[in-house]
């Protein structure tokens, strides 16, 4: 990179990353456009789960006590069913017997602050508003043409024409063509072995603590939320590309509705429609570098992942506010990032084989330990998220705990 503050930024896709490191540079004064194919910023997927981390990369945006405030459900803090019973969640086994008992408050404790649950075009729209109306071109499908270097602009192709950029940033997705055009021998995704489910729904009536829920080879959480409705998620090990005979809905009931409530009765509420299906994919096989030329990958463009640690979007607002603060350096923003990122994504896939086991044996074992452990030590059961949650942004301020204590510092 050239040694001057770049000042042109072209940001290639107008979801949670591509909008947070629009927010990020424009804050610094540089002129950002956001390119985004879709007619609308409209998200895709039911919702998001922000970790301490992530809100904290929001509060050196100005936003994190805002989205706090918006979540739709916030652990270690007040919700719509606040009953002692309904604030200690965990981890359930099919016929209803539970594992854990999660200690939401602790989490916050040990974590500095709450993980808290959002609808993604609350997030979306937060996001995008922070940046003037004329930054965000929608219907503008984009491609990088040039990834420019130290003695030449960068080159993005636009329906409207080409623009040059002293910074472009890729954040175009698990299918980036940015990321082929960088690397192009690079092998790009896998199937990680299965597909989920999810739904937002109203479920009148039924009151339950959030949970997860580990079956044979499958799973399934619900969360209730502020506003009354349910979200659901659902996972299970199949070969890619199926789809069901019927309708989603029906293979809901199929795999899950003889699983414990409050299941069925999301089930019995939810329509064909309510429900969405993905395959899940991730990069097995990290990049070289999240940068080349003034080109820098951000998000699922650089680190897809699977969701079983709930940290794609999370580490796509961490790489946002990193960048930002390199952006005269990409090769530390890489530093900062390749790191980091592939160790989550590697512990993801863990985290994925361990909780849809296939083996009836190894599934007892599993959970045995896991309610063991639960009973003598629940602390240690907080320990897979150490290095992840209490990351700390580069730059200042952010929230230290959520108190509204104000630290500096970077982890």
């Amino acid at each position: 990179m050239s040694p001057s503050r770049p000042s042109r930024v072209v940001v290639i896709g107008g979801g949670i990353g591509g909008l947070a490191a629009a927010a990020a540079l424009h804050r610094t004064g540089r002129q950002v456009t956001v390119l985004e194919r879709a007619r609308s910023l409209e998200p895709v997927g039911a919702a998001i789960s922000l970790s301490p981390n992530a809100l904290r990369a929001l509060d050196v945006l100005g936003i994190g006590d805002r989205i706090r405030d918006l979540a739709a459900w916030q652990g270690g803090g007040d919700t719509a069913r606040s009953s002692a019973a309904e604030s200690r969640g965990g981890l359930r086994t099919p016929d209803g017997r539970w594992l854990t008992r999660t200690d939401a408050a602790a989490a916050a404790r040990r974590f500095g602050g709450p993980l808290v649950l959002l609808h993604r075009a609350t997030l979306i729209d937060s996001l995008a508003g922070l940046l003037p109306p004329e930054t965000v071109r929608t219907t503008a499908a984009a491609s990088l043409t040039d990834p420019g270097d130290d003695h030449r602009p960068a080159r993005v192709r636009t329906p409207d024409g080409e623009l040059e950029a002293d910074l472009v940033v890729a954040a175009d997705g698990i299918n980036s063509a940015a990321r082929r055009t960088l690397f192009p021998g690079h092998p790009g995704t896998v199937y990680s072995g299965f597909t989920t489910w999810r739904v937002v729904i109203p479920v009148p009536g039924v009151e339950f603590a959030s949970h997860e829920t580990w079956g044979r080879g499958c799973l399934w959480g619900t969360h209730p939320l502020k506003d009354g409705r349910v979200y659901a998620y659902a996972a299970a090990m199949t070969p890619a590309g199926q789809q069901a005979a019927d309708d989603e809905r029906a293979e809901l009931l199929r795999r899950f509705g003889h699983w414990h409530e409050p299941i069925p009765a999301v089930l019995a509420a939810a329509r064909p429609e309510d429900v969405l299906r993905h395959d899940v994919h991730h990069i097995a096989e990290p990049l070289p570098a999240y940068h080349r030329g003034r080109v820098a990958l951000l998000g699922d463009a650089a680190h897809a992942m699977p969701p079983t640690l709930g940290q794609g979007g999370n580490q796509a607002v961490e790489d946002a506010v990193v960048l930002a603060h390199h952006a005269d350096d990409l090769a530390a923003y890489t530093a900062a990032r390749l790191p980091r990122t592939t160790a989550i994504a590697r512990q993801a896939v863990r985290v994925a084989r361990a909780n849809m086991m296939s083996n009836r044996a190894a599934m007892a074992v599993r959970n045995t330990l896991i309610a063991a452990l639960s009973k003598a030590r629940p602390e240690l059961l907080l320990r897979g998220f150490d290095g992840i949650a209490d990351w700390r942004p580069p730059q200042s301020p952010y929230a230290a705990v959520h108190t509204g204590t104000v630290g500096t510092g970077e982890r």
